[in-house]
């Protein structure tokens, strides 16, 4: 017979309580941990999406490139961009990759999209590269103007 089950006729002292089991919630019960569930940003594109859609978003086609100048004279850009775009609400959406570059890597493709700002870069760009380059040129001119080593057993003169 199983001591934790008591018969009718055992003194009340002979009852053993029955084993605990598990309890979610009360007295007694260790404090748990909730498990914080990351999301992923997909809720916050689902939610930019709809956003668009109210405004009547259209894709545009057969742009390449999308160029943003910033303050400081750096470009972030766009190589193949997909834009979406509202025009009467003007509102435009750009998705792809950007990169930050410098004005100089994208000069000559971009010439037409610079503004008086950036223009105003460019010429002190272009002024301190002619610097340089005069600087370059005046050793250059320098090192030329020496006469050079002598080399033995060589007789540089012509016999005519």
């Amino acid at each position: 017979m199983d001591p934790r089950i008591p018969s009718i006729f055992s003194p009340p002292s002979q009852f053993i309580p029955p084993p605990r089991t598990f309890t979610h919630s009360g007295k007694g019960t260790p404090r748990r941990k909730v498990k914080k569930v990351v999301r992923n940003s997909g809720a916050d594109d689902k939610k930019l999406q709809a956003a668009l859609k109210k405004l009547n978003v259209q894709p545009i086609q057969g742009i390449e490139e999308v160029n943003m100048f910033k303050e400081d004279g750096n470009v972030i850009h766009f190589a193949n961009p997909r834009v979406h775009g509202a025009v009467p609400s003007n509102t435009f959406a750009l998705y792809g990759n950007g990169e930050e570059k410098e004005l100089t890597e994208l000069v000559p493709n971009i010439l037409n999209q610079l503004g008086p700002d950036s223009l105003a870069s460019l010429r002190k760009l272009a002024e301190s590269y002619q610097n340089m380059q005069k600087q370059q040129g005046d050793k250059k001119d320098d090192e030329e103007d020496d006469i050079p080593d002598l080399v033995e057993g060589e007789n540089f003169e012509t016999k005519e």
